[in-house]
């Protein structure tokens, strides 16, 4: 079947007034289409399912539209504090393709790159978890199946014929062409506290090492001071792919040549950051998009060989509890793929999962610590204790892996800021202990 080719208002005139829209994260955002909808105002009860927005659309702020979100970025917090109807369904990243299923939306969209000379429309930037629900949005005559494709996205390369990121042309019901620069990230700026905390985290990467680097200032500056320091022979195996693990490529750094599982690719998911990293990325063999449901299986991430994984937190209590995506009530990212990563990262002696965060936050004007004695009422762990491994934070590193419960909260103590290591060592002692 030939798709029917419209412009973003007509594909938007194509939902009904009551209806269902499933999409992926962030880079699979189809942007002119998700603006288009925002242009009209006869909603009677539009449910969304996604994550991560790139951008703030209109249609979400309606009071007659609502959004089931997997992940919170900048958007999902902008929405959920001017009273939008958007709530988290938790679950991890790899969850998201069975909470999908469930979800069964009439609507499937996606954003991609033009459809090749043998028809079929290459996902770019995003394969994540949504390519087998796209595949039976396609086949479904009851279904619809909305793609919007754009010149500026690079063609990105998969694993065929085990994997592939590409959906044939003849699925789609609705192409939709635009031109649009695509959303870039900027990097985040460092300070002395990011690099004291990436100079640690170094430390425990040895040549070879399979890594997982995440978003972030202490992300990129790890990958940075790889990329300049002696040594290399790294592999990589990480959901994201950033700017800084470009970098680690450029620098010759990267051979995936002692992974001992998908060796000679880095493995990815999804791809965020600057019109310099598409760009790399175009027709780029040396990296392959694969879907969530491989990518982040703990079973799969503990079969590279000494995987490093790094992640950021928000708390963590002396038990080793940590505190990732909500904070006092508010939602302010997501399970994601942490809790697969760390649980990957703890299966052999030269495997690590690396927790980083400053020692200290300011709320109220006042500095509070992040490492707490234990968590508050209501908290919500992302990590639980018996998961965490390494945590790093500007003033050293504290490896909780097969320490008892008074082991790893004295640990967790010595790492505190130095203003609240006495209260600390004193709730430390008490632990673990009749």
């Amino acid at each position: 079947m030939t798709p029917r080719t419209c412009t973003p208002e007509e594909a938007a005139a194509l939902i009904a007034t009551t209806d269902s829209i499933g999409m992926g994260l962030g880079p699979a955002n189809p942007d002119s289409f998700l603006t288009a909808l925002g242009g009209r105002d006869d909603w009677v009860d539009l449910t969304f399912g996604g994550a991560l927005l790139l951008g703030f659309y209109s249609v979400l702020a309606h009071p007659n539209v609502s959004y089931r979100c997997g992940f919170f970025g900048p958007a999902e917090r902008i929405l959920w504090e001017s009273g939008a109807n958007i709530e988290l369904v938790p679950g991890g990243f790899r969850q998201f393709a069975p909470i999908l299923r469930r979800y069964n939306p009439r609507v499937m969209t996606v954003l991609a790159a033009p459809p090749d000379d043998d028809g079929t429309i290459n996902l770019s930037l995003h394969i994540g978890a949504t390519y087998d629900e796209l595949l039976l949005a396609g086949r479904d005559p009851d279904r619809l199946l909305v793609v919007e494709v754009n010149p500026n996205l690079p063609r990105t390369r998969s694993m065929p014929p085990e994997f592939t990121n590409t959906i044939p042309l003849d699925l789609v019901d609705v192409l939709i062409e635009s031109d649009s620069a695509p959303f870039t990230l900027p990097p985040s700026a460092p300070d002395d506290i990011d690099e004291a905390i990436a100079d640690v985290a170094r430390s425990f990467i040895s040549d070879g090492a399979t890594l997982q680097i995440g978003i972030g200032a202490v992300p990129n500056m790890v990958a940075t001071k790889l990329a300049d320091s002696p040594g290399g022979g790294y592999g990589v195996h990480s959901e994201m792919f950033t700017d800084g693990l470009m970098l680690l490529h450029q620098a010759g750094k990267v051979t995936n040549d002692a992974k001992h599982l998908f060796d000679g690719v880095s493995v990815t998911t999804f791809a965020l950051g600057s019109a310099e990293l598409y760009a790399w990325l175009d027709s780029n063999t040396e990296v392959a998009f694969v879907p969530v449901q491989v990518v982040n299986d703990p079973t799969v991430i503990a079969k590279n060989h000494a995987f490093i994984s790094i992640n950021g937190a928000l708390s963590v209590d002396l038990y080793g509890q940590v505190v990732a995506d909500n904070i006092e009530g508010r939602q302010i990212s997501g399970v994601g793929g942490h809790e697969d990563f760390v649980a990957g990262a703890e299966m052999r002696l030269d495997d690590h999962s690396l927790i980083c965060l400053r020692s200290t936050a300011v709320s109220d004007g006042v500095a509070r610590s992040r490492i707490v004695p234990v968590l508050p009422e209501g908290a919500v762990v992302s990590t639980p204790r018996h998961h965490t491994g390494v945590i790093i934070t500007e003033y050293g590193s504290a490896d909780l892996s097969g320490g008892t419960v008074s082991e790893r909260a004295a640990a967790l103590a010595e790492i505190a800021h130095p203003d609240f290591r006495a209260e600390l060592r004193a709730r430390a002692a008490t632990l673990g202990r009749r």
